[in-house]
């Protein structure tokens, strides 16, 4: 229940401001917590909307500051999230607008907004680039199929592997020899794919974006960047109000 905590802070609160009355020589008189209490929770009871706008305000103070956090990690390491030699992407690379995408190949939601993101370029009509960064928080195969489609981009396969493997219907379909078969029906050449995976650039490469979401302090997938904005979860419409917010400058 909010009530409780909502009483006691309004009573220390009130404790902390009542002032000490005093007439003529007399000692001060200060008002004694349990009165205060019984005056406040008398209040709240005559006027309940106290609560529900109490616990607006604390709402919105708590997103303002999670947003204020989140651009200054963004301001920290703006670098990495945008700027990237290695990083894939869709949309011309000089698009005045970047959105980057954090992802993991189990992500229901993230498989979800494929299409969403895939049309991003063309929907603005080519002003919009979007970065692609693996995040497989999953772990386990979720880690594999990031390193498969890091090591298909070896030959200029990333865009398509990433599109076969979030087109898998269900997670159980995400499996060794199943990252194999796509990587072949996409035309990479899976030897050299499987070489690539164990190399030690590609694993950094891929431990540097997990790092990356660390220090941004992403907790889940999909997450959307966009200049100093963040959109955690598959928020479609935050990521159109971002992307105008950018493109109006």
């Amino acid at each position: 229940m909010m009530i409780r905590p909502l009483l006691a802070t309004a009573t220390v609160a009130m404790v902390a401001m009542t002032p000490a009355c005093a007439e003529g020589n007399k000692a001060p008189v200060t008002m004694e917590r349990a009165e205060l209490e019984t005056i406040i929770h008398e209040y709240i009871v005559t006027h309940p909307e106290v609560i529900e706008e109490a616990i607006i305000a604390l709402n919105a103070r708590d997103r303002a500051n999670a947003a204020k956090a989140a651009q200054e990690a963004i301001s920290q390491n703006k670098d990495q999230l945008y700027s990237l030699d290695t990083d894939h992407f869709i949309g011309p690379a000089d698009a005045p607008v970047t959105v980057v995408e954090f992802f993991d190949y189990r992500c229901g939601y993230c498989k979800r907004s494929m299409p969403f993101v895939q049309e991003l370029p063309e929907k603005y009509d080519n002003k919009v680039r979007v970065v692609f960064k693996e995040y497989p928080i999953f772990g386990g195969i979720s880690e594999t199929a990031a390193l498969a489609a890091l090591a298909a981009g070896k030959q200029d396969k990333y865009y398509d592997m990433h599109v076969a493997l979030m087109n898998l219907k269900s997670n159980d379909e995400l499996t060794e020899k199943k990252i194999d078969e796509l990587a072949e029906e996409v035309g990479v050449d899976v030897r050299k794919m499987r070489a690539d995976m164990q190399s030690v650039a590609l694993k950094k490469q891929l431990d540097d974006m997990q790092r990356l979401g660390h220090a941004l302090n992403l907790s889940g997938t999909p997450g959307f960047y966009i200049g100093d904005t963040a959109i955690e979860g598959a928020d479609e419409q935050g990521v159109r109000n971002a992307i105008k917010k950018e493109l109006e400058g």
